[in-house]
């Protein structure tokens, strides 16, 4: 099924020349790896601070679009500038769903979302992920097939923080999008299961 993964190529080509100069100016990969982690940590913690404030939840699509580039850049560094570690697949890993969770399960305070709802999709991505990598227990590869992935989870939790933010009167719409990640998630967890199950036989 087709995930906003597929468009990580085009977006690594443009990030390439700067990750150049990060390796030039002897930046790791684990180091990009826990800035992401801590941007995550610190917007989620300002929304947990001031979580009725619509304008605060523009800084979710801001963080998200940093962080997606600096997943991005962290690979780079690691397969192209000879970085590779097993303290680095760790972290790679287990920044993401910590990550994940510091910035998405503070969203359960704000103001017109069901927290059920966002704590509900927030687990599920996290299942997602459990998915894709138990695809290597038993002897395939990992897996990042959608239709609700990281980078499609960022998306929708993006798309709902930027129209809250910018003054959009929650409602149903929340309601239905958060929905939609969960369903989208659920079918997600099956479809990268069956996959992994296909490849290892």
């Amino acid at each position: 099924m087709p995930s906003i993964y597929d468009l990580k190529p085009a977006f690594q080509n443009l990030l390439r020349p700067l990750t150049h100069g990060l390796a030039s100016a002897r930046i790791t990969a684990n180091q990009v790896t826990l800035a992401a982690l801590a941007l995550s940590s610190f917007v989620g913690s300002i929304i947990i601070w001031k979580p009725h404030e619509p304008s605060i939840l523009l800084l979710v699509p801001l963080a998200l679009f940093v962080r997606m580039a600096l997943n991005a850049i962290d690979g780079m560094l690691a397969r192209e500038h000879h970085m590779k570690s097993r303290l680095g697949a760790v972290l790679n890993e287990l920044g993401d769903v910590v990550s994940d969770a510091a910035l998405y399960l503070p969203l359960a305070l704000v103001s017109g979302l069901d927290a059920l709802l966002v704590v509900s999709f927030t687990t599920l991505g996290i299942i997602v992920e459990m998915a894709g990598i138990v695809a290597v227990q038993i002897g395939a590869a990992r897996n990042y097939a959608g239709p609700m992935g990281k980078s499609d989870r960022a998306f929708l939790f993006g798309l709902i923080t930027l129209l809250l933010g910018l003054g959009v009167p929650p409602g149903f719409w929340c309601t239905a999008l958060l929905s939609m990640g969960i369903v989208l998630s659920a079918l997600t967890i099956l479809n990268r299961s069956r996959l992994a199950l296909a490849e290892a036989s």
